[in-house]
């Protein structure tokens, strides 16, 4: 009442004239316009009130805001000083309104009354932004809307002052109209600077300026500062801003792994089906309630029928259009609000399940056992991490779809209903008849995806990551070429599954549905009834209609393919994280004797019997035994690796594991040692100089923080084996379990560290130490002595006790001094080999020892630097190189091309001409009820949208077939190049950027590009239709269009250069995951030794809060770029209706309809159309880094056609040298220089030197592994840098120092080539005693060998190295100490079978120990890359030279 009373007052003193309150149905047919009272009173107060109502909550929660007080910035001080500007400005209004009433004018209590409430509001606003800065607000989202509401409101004020200025003048008000300007101006600089964020709280812990705030709109004021900065320079990791607290590995992982262990327990051994389950469970729990977020959709067609009824009636008033205009632009606008917050959220909750899938896997890598690590491989993991964690984050884009779609067609249905009654049963009657077909075609390209694409490519990603771990022996073999057929063949099934995909998914895209249903729809309405007429508003809203009905149609089974593809990627998630785990149980720490450990009647799987063993402190225990005894199973035993199935096993005290094959971190030098210690420079030093390191060091370019490569590929295996000892000494551990580590290291090194580290005098003295070793000339000066046999403790005493017993180590001592004194036999008669083998005989002092030469550090003008990052490009693809669009183009075809711009020409012009003849049918005038040519307008509609169909089909099939072609040339390339690389890239590279080119950029070269390629034409094509449609409806549609596409391509131009940089960095920080997950997988078991599992786990959640804090920059600038995209759309919506209401005379109903219906297509179609630009803008970085490969250095071709030797070249095997000098690297030193020397056929040389005086560096140069400096060699008189690579390595046989087997069965590792007998196999096999145990297995030659052969012993792994030398049998063979990993008796037998088998060979012996080059015919000594002396080995030792004193070092003198 006292408003109607206020109303009633201010019109009688209102400049306008008095009218009654008017009618609602007089209203809607006249112009309209709200009293200046209610403007002053209720359009002004609603902010007032707003801020009012919410500020006893917001006061309250200010009060428990406790994260410190923000200094006064200058942003906090415009922000005071407008308050106070607008306070004054409210209270002078206030002031001039009572002078005015003292001066005799009338005014209404409004006047004064509204001033007053507005000043007294903006005291509370100044007084809430002063609260804020106190409490450490730095952005106000109540404030935000206050001056929101408080601009729309003066808006409503500054209209009315216009309106009356224009009716009366200026002059008539002028202090209320400058009030009222002012006023309104300086809210908008308050709405304004509301949107920045101050800087943060001075005492809080969150100082990072950088963090991404809860508050949406400030987040994306960041975003503006860090796309600018994108677009005007290249953007670094330092730019983005910190991962917040919620979004971290620390949170969230350690919430799964609660969740996960609580349902699953501690040991996972549940049925497979029960781990899916419980990790569904797990995972709803978790991102549950986000799942169902519902993503509202404002309905536009209400708002677009309503516009379509006024153009049609000419008689309605043209404001009436214009407010139809504007509700279409409103609601909009609402949904691209609503959508895009769904969508950041689905995206968001994408990102944090991928971190919490990724640090799960991690840490299920950290206790697996070893049987659970042979069913898997790190190809696999990879996958896991990438590929299938990428299918989950699809499914929470598309789960809303599974249950919405329904929701849509049942609304849809009932407004077709409305609008052509009983004939909207057609359009339901065909839906249902094509949903199911939609159904099978969608389940059976899941199918294909599933169940053959992604097999094949866990296939092929096992079988790349063997390849590169061990692609050094693969250049050395020449198998390059075999293991690239292996893998394009798996690629061929695969990308034979992929085409299958593609077909069917250009099926699914094919718009028969939508077509077939208005056709029959419009025909049935039209001809059941010839009084049914068909005009523009039920042709073209029910053709919205079904536009929709067919993305519901459409979404809902690829929501299901969604789904299903999930569900698999669950499956193989739960099936890895239910692999079997290590059991705590299997060793324990209670002790109750002055025992370190204790093994009580043990019984482990598949290694061992009852065994009874209890070591005392500070004793040195040796454990020997014959290959494959179970000496390495024993000290697993004792660190809990394997399944104990009776018994019991104590362990007290720290311990420190020594494995026989080294793992060695991608580290510094230091790094490795330290793992995780503190720096002691005394004690660092003194581990240093015992485990005789420093010579090492003072060669590498940095010295201890010089960087060894992926597996130590830089470095020798005697440098790993002492880094890796080095660590083991470091930790001051309880207890050292040491696995043969004197095995890789030469005599002279041996002896100084049994000296120094492990012997009774060593570093070690005072610890518990037990030592698997061949090395019998320690064996008296240790404490006791443990002798395996088939898995049993045979023999246990110190040496003197066993000794006198006369059992099996007597006897193992015996037989290898007889095969020692038959050796002596076969010897030449000379007296220097004679007294040389006497003393053996009588000494029984032979040291095995191994030593590869160390290949310089492969270190770059970074001093110490060798692994090469990622490397990042920066800006826009097509602003560096537009050469990578041309090379996905050619890779297509350049006729594939042409026929895919012919066949969407031809199917949007189809489009154009159906929705053209629509119109005109619309338009047909109706006499008498009826409209003519019915049946003639059905038929060309029908004929017309076949036409379209067809052309669908085969213009998305010919995209996505193309981009198959493209991925397969691409592929084929990338192995090509990468195969063709010579290994100082492998030496540079790490095995993780490899496996990121060929499973994550490959990915998107598969499926997402030509996806996003078929997208972006088919939106380009609508998109040019729809422009023609409404110029030639309104030609001056193009005075907006024009600056609207402009705005548009600024838009896009403004986010891609961003965009890319943030897509680049994100794939640089990817690799670095993927390199951490394989070395982890290869070290689990030392890891878990030094009990450093926690550290590993961190340094995991390190990478992966690294990667993830790329996605999200990335995540936010996508958002905002689509609602930035849509707000222009929903412009050209609006220009488009303003138009067509301005020209409402000239256009006839059904052109009206047609550029209406389309414009209101345009939104979608331009988002995603600049959507699909920049997703392949992003994504072709991976074309990008895939070609990348292509200009690195590239070794000499592999044959040399012209110049092919014949198949018996080499005849002789005669090699010479001549003045011949290698250097690993441009700038480092010689590491051979001026070699000079001829070695006669069959002649069998042996080469001795010191550590690093060249002899493995020779062995570099024969095989060609790195070219000539100066010089050349030849074999047979021909130069071998004259032919080809592989034409050279098949003709020489080199069994390497570390024995390799690939994931495969056993004959396919002697034989990858396939090119010999069973027959011949099985010789060989029984030339090197592994014809029994090959024969005991379960599939013999079919025996599955596991990830770097990890189900047999290393001295096994190296007898079938031997053997794989044995089926070459070529002239020439290089042994690089082959025999290094097996007992003395094995060795003796392979000396003596190299002897014989390869008699008629040229056979060069790289000598770590002495003794197995003794019998050559001549010796080669090296002293830093020179030679030093050439002859005879009675010669030398006469001469008492270097190779003399090497012999005398050796104990054999």
């Amino acid at each position: 009442r006292a408003v109607e009373d206020l109303w009633s007052f201010a019109d009688a003193r209102s400049p306008f004239p008095k009218r009654p309150c008017p009618d609602w149905n007089q209203t809607w047919f006249i112009d309209l316009h709200f009293p200046q009272c209610f403007q002053d009173t209720v359009v002004a107060w609603i902010p007032c009130a707003f801020l009012w109502v919410v500020f006893p909550f917001y006061y309250l929660y200010l009060k428990h805001h406790k994260k410190g007080y923000i200094r006064m910035s200058h942003l906090f001080k415009a922000k005071m000083v407008l308050g106070f500007i607008l306070m004054l400005l409210c209270f002078s209004n206030l002031f001039f309104t009572l002078w005015e009433i003292n001066q005799g004018t009338l005014r209404a209590p409004a006047f004064f009354i509204s001033p007053a409430v507005l000043g007294i509001t903006m005291m509370l606003a100044v007084f809430l932004t002063q609260l804020e800065r106190q409490k450490g607000v730095q952005s106000s989202g109540v404030l935000l809307i206050y001056w929101l509401l408080s601009f729309l409101s003066s808006i409503v004020t500054v209209n009315l002052k216009i309106q009356h200025a224009m009716k009366l003048g200026f002059l008539e008000d002028p202090f209320h109209h400058i009030a009222s300007y002012t006023y309104s101006t300086l809210v908008l600089v308050e709405l304004v600077i509301s949107f920045f964020t101050d800087q943060p709280p001075f005492f809080s812990k969150i100082v990072n300026s950088k963090s991404l705030y809860a508050c949406v709109l400030a987040a994306l004021c960041v975003l503006c500062r860090l796309l600018w900065k994108g677009y005007q320079q290249p953007l670094e990791a330092e730019d983005l801003w910190s991962l917040m607290k919620e979004n971290s590995s620390e949170e969230i992982v350690s919430q799964l792994e609660r969740e996960w262990k609580m349902y699953c327990g501690r040991v996972l051994l549940e049925p497979e089906d029960c781990q899916s389950k419980s990790l569904l469970k797990v995972l709803w729990s978790m991102f549950g309630t986000y799942f169902l977020f519902v993503k509202f959709s404002a309905n536009l067609l209400f708002s677009c029928s309503l516009f379509l009824e006024f153009m049609k009636d000419q008689e309605s008033p043209n404001w009436k259009g214009y407010f139809y205009a504007g509700l279409m632009f409103f609601l909009a606008c609402l949904q691209t609000l609503f959508e895009q917050w769904y969508m950041y959220t689905c995206l968001v909750i994408g990102v944090r399940l991928k971190t919490a899938v990724t640090g799960l896997v991690y840490r299920k890598i950290l206790v697996m056992s070893n049987a659970a690590r042979k069913a898997t491989t790190v190809g696999e993991i990879v996958n896991l991490v990438s590929v299938d964690v990428q299918k989950l984050m699809d499914l929470i884009i598309y789960f809303n779809g599974i249950w919405l779609a329904p929701i849509r067609i049942i609304i849809c249905f009932v407004f077709l209903w409305q609008l052509l009654g009983p004939s909207a049963l057609t359009a339901v009657a065909v839906f249902f008849l094509l949903l199911p077909l939609n159904f099978a075609i969608t389940k059976k390209r899941s199918q294909f995806q599933v169940s053959f694409q992604m097999q094949h490519k866990d296939d092929r990603a096992k079988l790349t990551n063997a390849i590169f771990s061990d692609i050094k022996v693969i250049k050395l073999y020449a198998w390059e070429k075999a293991f690239m057929e292996k893998v394009l063949g798996i690629r061929k099934q695969e990308l034979q599954a992929l085409k299958r995909s593609q077909l069917l998914f250009s099926v699914v895209c094919c718009p028969f549905a939508p077509f077939q249903i208005a056709l029959v729809m419009f025909a049935v309405y039209t001809l059941v009834d010839e009084t049914h007429v068909l005009d523009a508003q039920k042709a073209f809203v029910s053709l919205t209609l079904i536009n929709i009905l067919n993305t519901a149609h459409s979404f809902l089974p690829f929501s299901i393919n969604a789904l299903v593809q999930a569900k698999v990627s669950l499956n193989r998630l739960a099936a890895f994280l239910s692999l079997e785990e290590l059991d705590s149980d299997n060793m324990n720490t209670n002790l109750l004797d002055s025992s370190l450990i204790a093994v009580t009647s043990g019984a482990t799987v598949l290694c061992f019997g009852r065994i009874n063993l209890s070591v005392l402190e500070g004793n040195l225990l040796a454990v020997v035994g014959q290959v494959g005894a179970g000496k390495s199973s024993l000290l697993a035993t004792l660190l809990g690796e394997l399944q104990k199935l009776e018994g019991h096993v104590s362990v007290k005290g720290t311990v420190a594991y020594v494995p026989q094959q080294a793992w060695i971190q991608n580290a510094s030098v230091e790094d490795n040692i330290l793992f995780g210690k503190e720096m002691d420079d005394s004690w660092y030093n003194r581990v240093i100089h015992a485990c005789a390191l420093h010579p090492d060091l003072e060669t590498f370019p940095a010295g201890s923080r010089s960087e060894i490569g992926e597996k130590g590929i830089n470095i020798s295996g005697g440098q790993k084996q002492r880094v890796g000892l080095a660590r083991a000494v470091y930790q001051k551990a309880a207890i050292y379990l040491l696995d043969d580590p004197l095995s890789a290291v030469d005599a002279q090194v041996g002896q100084h560290i049994f000296e120094q580290v492990i012997g009774p005098n060593g570093l070690l003295k005072e610890k518990t130490r037990i030592l698997v070793t061949h090395t019998i000339s320690i064996l008296p000066y240790v404490d006791n002595i443990v002798v395996l046999v088939d898995g049993e403790i045979s023999e246990m005493g110190c040496y003197q006790e066993l000794l006198q017993k006369n059992g099996v180590f007597a006897d193992f001592l015996y037989s290898y001094s007889s095969a020692q004194e038959e050796e002596a036999y076969d010897l030449p008669g000379n007296p220097h080999m004679q007294i040389i083998c006497t003393l053996l005989n009588h000494l029984l002092l032979i040291v095995h020892s191994i030593r590869q030469d160390r290949a310089p550090t492969a270190a770059s003008k970074d001093v110490g630097r060798l692994i090469e990052g990622e490397k990042t490009q920066h800006g826009r693809v097509t602003a560096v190189n537009t050469s990578i669009y041309l090379d996905y183009l050619k890779a297509m075809g350049s006729p594939v091309c042409l026929y895919i711009i012919l066949l969407f020409t031809c199917q949007q012009t189809a489009s154009f001409c159906r929705g053209y003849w629509l119109s005109k049918w619309a338009d047909d005038p109706v006499n008498n009820g009826t409209q003519k040519h019915t049946e003639l307008r059905v038929g060309v509609f029908g004929v017309l949208g076949v036409i379209q169909a067809i052309g669908k089909f085969g213009s998305t099939a010919a995209v996505l077939l193309g981009g198959t072609i493209a991925s397969r040339k691409l592929f084929r390339q990338l192995l090509e190049n990468i195969a063709r690389s010579p290994m100082m890239f492998f030496e540079q590279t790490s095995i993780g950027n490899l496996l990121n080119r060929f499973s994550k950029e490959m990915d998107a070269i598969d499926s997402v590009i030509p996806d996003k390629l078929k997208s972006l034409l088919g939106f380009l094509f609508n998109l040019l239709e729809i422009y023609i449609v409404i110029v030639l409806a309104t030609p001056i549609a193009v005075v907006a269009i024009v600056p609207l596409t402009v705005l548009y391509a600024a838009f896009q131009n403004f986010y891609v250069a961003t965009s890319c940089q943030l897509r680049r960095l994100e794939a640089a920080s990817r690799s670095p995951i993927y390199s951490h997950i394989s070395e982890t997988f290869q070290g689990s078991g030392v890891i878990r030794a030094y009990k450093a599992q926690q550290r590993f786990i961190s340094q995991n959640d390190f990478r992966v809060d690294e990667n993830q804090r790329m996605c999200f920059p990335g995540v936010v600038a996508d958002r905002w770029l689509a609602a930035n995209l849509e707000f222009l759309g929903n412009s050209i919506v609006l220009f488009a209706a303003l138009f067509a209401v301005i020209n409402k005379k000239q256009l006839t109903p059904g052109i009206a309809a047609f550029s209406i219906s389309y414009a209101l297509q345009i939104t979608g179609i331009l988002n995603w159309m600049v959507r699909s630009w920049t997703e392949i803008e992003n994504n072709v970085v991976s074309v990008e880094r895939v070609k990348e490969y292509s200009t690195t250095p590239k070794e000499a071709p592999w044959t040399q056609e012209a110049k092919s030797q014949s198949q018996a070249w080499p005849t002789e095997g005669r090699i010479e040298f001549r003045n011949y000098s290698l250097q690993y690297r441009p700038n480092l030193e010689l590491a051979l220089k001026n070699i000079t020397i001829t070695i006669r056929g069959q002649e069998k040389i042996g080469i001795a030197g010191r550590t690093g005086a060249g002899k493995s560096t020779l062995a570099v140069g024969l095989l060609r592994l790195v070219e000539a400096a100066e010089g050349e060699i030849s074999i047979d008189g021909i130069n071998i840098a004259h032919i080809g690579l592989h034409d050279l390595r098949t003709k020489i046989t080199i069994i390497p120092q570390d024995p390799i087997l690939f994931s495969g069965s056993l004959r396919m590792n002697l034989d990858p080539l396939n090119t010999y007998c069973d027959a011949d196999i099985w010789t060989a096999l029984e030339l090197t005693q592994l014809k029994n145990f090959v024969l005991n297995l379960p599939d013999q030659l079919n025996y599955e060998c596991s990830e770097q052969g990890e189900n047999l012993s290393i001295g096994q792994k190296q007898l079938l190295c031997l053997a794989r030398a044995l089926l070459r049998k070529t002239k020439i063979l290089v042994l690089d100490e082959a025999t290094a990993s097996v007992d003395v008796e094995m060795d003796l037998h392979i000396q003596s079978m190299i002897r014989t088998q390869f008699k008629e060979c040229t056979v060069l012996t790289i000598a770590h120990r002495v003794n197995t080059i003794l019998d050559c015919n001549r010796i080669l000594v090296l002293e830093n890359g020179q030679i030093a002396e050439f002859d005879t080995p009675e010669k030398l030792m006469a001469q008492k030279g270097l190779f003399y004193r090497l012999v005398e070092e050796s104990g054999l003198v």
